[in-house]
């Protein structure tokens, strides 16, 4: 068998879009018929095998119902349904790349792990204006604790200690998704009346603007001045090849290509690169000391 398998190209496979009418997407998937075990691991053996893109096809198809009633376990973060189907659809694309047969467990058990991961990634982007978890506990505390905070006010001391050694994260960190979960998102601008009142309660009514602080401008310009002649101070350690070729694949306005510039010194594109690195690497050196 072999060590390697092919990406599956996404457009080879057409996935019916639920974009349009997911009920009707739904009935559309429901009457894929379900593949037996033997059938499934044919399939996936000429995938991995042979790239038979088919065979792919054929397993992905028969996989979608279950990225439907996944989708339909996320429903309470407020974000369309048939877009978390759309992402879950790409998760199970990419576990086709990295399933095995010979392990012998059904795709749709490896496959889940891809589908919810691109559903919480997506959750993660849009639920919030303001991104709410960033770190990787603060991504598991996020799923976690809206599900508890369904039928918990706020924690007392000992169920926060409780939750943080059930996640395996510190106390502190479950009182600030807490709090980050508890707040809402509130427009920059305040309600278009003419009630200072009301106005002063937007952030736009108190927070400083400092873009314009002369103190900030000067200091701005002095660093930009510094940092383009620490730059160029640093151009000049190189050779002239070195320093032409970073210039133009970095400080040009048009990026050029690998290929152009080996075909102007008349040597390969991976030598190209490997100069290019070695440039960056020596330039970085002198930046930093």
């Amino acid at each position: 068998m072999s060590t390697t398998t092919a990406l599956v190209p996404t457009k080879a496979i057409a996935l019916p879009s639920p974009i349009s009418s997911f009920e009707s997407y739904v009935s559309a998937v429901n009457q894929i018929p379900v593949l037996s075990r033997e059938e499934e691991h044919e399939l996936a053996v000429l995938y991995r095998e042979n790239e038979d893109l088919q065979a792919a096809e054929k397993i992905v198809m028969a996989q979608l119902r279950y990225v439907v009633y996944i989708a339909r376990g996320y429903s309470g973060y407020g974000l369309a349904i048939n877009d978390l189907v759309q992402e879950g659809n790409v998760g199970l694309m990419k576990s086709i790349r990295r399933f095995d047969p010979s392990v012998g467990v059904r795709l749709v058990s490896f496959a889940v792990h891809w589908i919810r991961a691109e559903m919480h990634e997506f959750i993660l982007k849009n639920w919030r204006i303001v991104k709410v978890a960033t770190t990787k506990a603060q991504r598991k505390l996020f799923f976690n604790l809206r599900s508890k905070k369904k039928r918990m006010a706020w924690f007392t001391q000992a169920e926060v200690n409780q939750v943080a050694k059930d996640l395996g994260v510190k106390p502190e960190v479950v009182l600030e998704m807490e709090s980050r979960l508890s707040g809402m998102d509130i427009g920059f601008d305040g309600p278009n009346d003419d009630s200072d009142e009301t106005a002063y309660q937007s952030p736009a009514g108190y927070l400083k603007d400092m873009s314009a602080d002369p103190a900030i401008l000067v200091q701005a310009q002095d660093s930009k001045i510094n940092d383009q002649d620490r730059l160029q101070d640093a151009l000049t350690c190189l050779d002239d090849r070195s320093r032409d070729i970073l210039a133009q694949r970095w400080l040009a306005d048009k990026k050029t290509t690998l290929q152009e510039l080996a075909n102007k010194y008349n040597v390969s594109a991976e030598r190209i690169r490997q100069l290019e690195n070695n440039a960056m690497k020596k330039m970085r050196g002198v930046l930093e000391a």
